[in-house]
């Protein structure tokens, strides 16, 4: 296994990857308040069922190049083939360094592959003097979200309302650097 910086992507590599999303047994569920003009939010882990599956298509690779050639992002390299990705991109605006996507190859899940990723954008991160390092993901991706905590993410916000469907919220974490 290898890191290094990703330069483009020519082709979808992730047709070869197996499953694009997750199954999860476990969700965070989201419950909120709203009165005198404050806000309460409450997640609670919940055993329920959930799937998610997405298609990487020729305009999702597009937006994605357009972030990669900020030259800031990571592929995983096995024998020379693309495994996995993390793409970022600093922020100027508010010091921050953003994980837009990462996605790893369902056979090199769960062995160290994410870690590494992640820890090659906190150097990146760190080289760009950012003060945070930031990301978003589903409440009801269970496994991502307790993998983030473990590499030292927390969260720190949510957002009821991004997605068309009713039953995902985003959690938004951040990493201090």
């Amino acid at each position: 296994m290898e890191i290094k910086k990703l330069e483009k992507l020519t082709e979808n590599p992730t047709l070869n990857w197996g499953l694009n999303g997750y199954n999860t047994d476990k969700i965070l569920s989201v419950s909120f308040v709203e009165y005198g003009g404050s806000f309460e939010f409450v997640l609670k882990e919940k055993n329920i069922p959930y799937s998610k599956v997405w298609d990487t298509d020729s305009n999702d690779l597009e937006e994605l190049n357009e972030i990669i050639e900020k030259g800031h992002s990571f592929g995983v390299f096995e024998d020379g083939e693309l495994m996995g990705w993390i793409i970022c991109e600093p922020r100027t605006w508010n010091n921050s360094f953003y994980i837009e996507n990462i996605l790893i190859s369902e056979k090199f899940r769960r062995n160290g592959a994410g870690a590494q990723l992640i820890k090659n954008a906190v150097r990146e991160a760190r080289h760009l003097n950012c003060r945070i390092i930031e990301l978003e993901t589903q409440n009801t991706n269970y496994q991502a979200i307790q993998f983030y905590r473990r590499m030292g993410f927390s969260i720190t916000g949510i957002n009821t309302r991004l997605y068309e469907n009713p039953e995902e919220t985003a959690v938004f974490m951040t990493l201090d650097l």
